[in-house]
């Protein structure tokens, strides 16, 4: 962990680079730091997944409103300064990707942040030695 999960209505595919804004926030996610100025969230922890919703309802049906969740799921241990900055940060980095968009049409924007232990977490792979600091 962490994971941060997109959901959003599949309309916005067609007007804006979705797979940039992953990669935007998972940069902004590496950036984070703590009050003693240590990365957050590791480098080969960090994952950026957005899920299409094919269909949805936005809401009064009045027009092709658009709407996008971001949930970030962190462990605990991190201070309530960190996740609030955390969250900044992403949101920040959220409405610069989505800017030009929002002059266009409506679209609905939420950043939550869950933290919390799961109740069973299990990791398996080859990825994190990949970025393991060399001794």
């Amino acid at each position: 962990m962490p994971h941060l999960v997109i959901l959003y209505t599949g309309q916005l595919d067609h007007e804006t680079d979705m797979t940039q804004l992953c990669r935007r926030l998972a940069d902004t996610m590496r950036t984070v730091r703590d009050e003693a100025g240590e990365q957050v969230f590791p480098t080969g922890g960090v994952r950026v997944l957005a899920y299409p919703a094919a269909h949805y309802a936005v809401a009064d049906g009045s027009g092709d409103h658009g709407f996008v969740y971001l949930n970030l799921r962190m462990g605990k241990g991190r201070s309530e300064a960190t996740q609030k900055n955390a969250g900044q940060l992403l949101m920040a980095t959220a409405r610069e990707h989505f800017a030009d968009l929002l002059t266009r049409r409506p679209v609905g924007i939420t950043l939550q942040i869950d933290v919390g232990l799961p109740v069973f977490d299990a990791r398996f792979g080859n990825l994190h030695p990949l970025f393991a600091p060399s001794a």
